[in-house]
């Protein structure tokens, strides 16, 4: 089972930029996209049903954000799912198109975008307010006896080994030291796995996933490991590995794949 998980921060970009081209050619089972910037009327045929190598069409599902050119999020998949979980039941959140949930048998695979709060104190405020309501939602998941693999852009680094810089980004958003508090939580209190961190638990600059369009931070590789799969247990045992894909620039993020047995 090959699942990528990629923030496209604009679908109608990374398309010209050859992302599907790309997706066709990985023989993946479910892609996880996040930050599509468009509304449904955005939509072409191929952005909606794109096509494995053999001409197969996957099956798309999508949460957009009510703001033109904001957030989105969605979820392509090989076999159809027997449900599609749109969203978390929260108003606000569900305005900003931030989850999407499918339901395969026992497992479900998830598209998260958790809020930036780079932008100012307000949006710091609402990205909080975000992951107060998220953390019980992971709890429930994690208890409800099914294997879950969430895929996403969480836009929080969880350790110094996570980004270049560390000692200068310590008071800001994306490396707060209540943000990674709460990742820890996830990880020591209700047992979700970090798969890439398990298969590698070592690596550094070469587990990047986003770089800032500032400094020349690619150039550089002075990056931040902010996209995730995260998995309950059973599911994380059977990663075998992982991979960042770097070759070509679909956005200022990076692709993550794992294969899992």
């Amino acid at each position: 089972m090959r699942i990528i998980s990629a923030n496209l921060n604009g679908i109608r970009s990374a398309t010209t930029k050859g992302f599907f081209e790309w997706m066709a050619a990985q023989d993946a089972d479910v892609v996880c996209v996040q930050e599509l910037k468009a509304q449904a009327e955005d939509m072409t045929p191929l952005m909606l049903a794109p096509s494995d190598a053999a001409g197969v069409a996957y099956n798309g599902y999508f949460q957009y954000a009510e703001k033109k050119g904001y957030s989105g999020v969605g979820v392509y998949s090989r076999k159809a799912p027997d449900q599609v979980i749109i969203g978390l039941g929260h108003e606000d959140i569900d305005a900003e198109g931030r989850y999407v949930e499918a339901v395969f048998g026992d497992l479900s695979v998830v598209s998260v975008y958790l809020p930036s709060g780079s932008s100012g104190e307000h949006r710091q405020a609402a990205k909080f307010a975000f992951m107060d309501r998220f953390l019980p939602h992971m709890a429930a998941l994690a208890q409800a006896g099914r294997q879950v693999i969430i895929c996403g852009d969480w836009n929080i680094a969880h350790k110094e080994i996570d980004l270049k810089n560390w000692k200068g980004n310590l008071k800001n958003s994306g490396f707060l030291p209540e943000e990674r508090a709460w990742l820890s939580r996830l990880f020591d209190e209700q047992g979700w796995v970090d798969v890439y961190r398990r298969l590698y638990p070592e690596a550094g600059e070469e587990g990047y996933t986003w770089w800032s369009n500032r400094g020349q931070a690619w150039a550089k590789n002075v990056g931040w490991r902010i996209d995730y799969q995260i998995a309950t247990p059973g599911v994380a045992a059977t990663a075998q590995r992982a991979a960042i894909y770097k070759d070509q620039r679909f956005s200022d993020h990076a692709p993550l794949t794992v294969d899992y047995a």
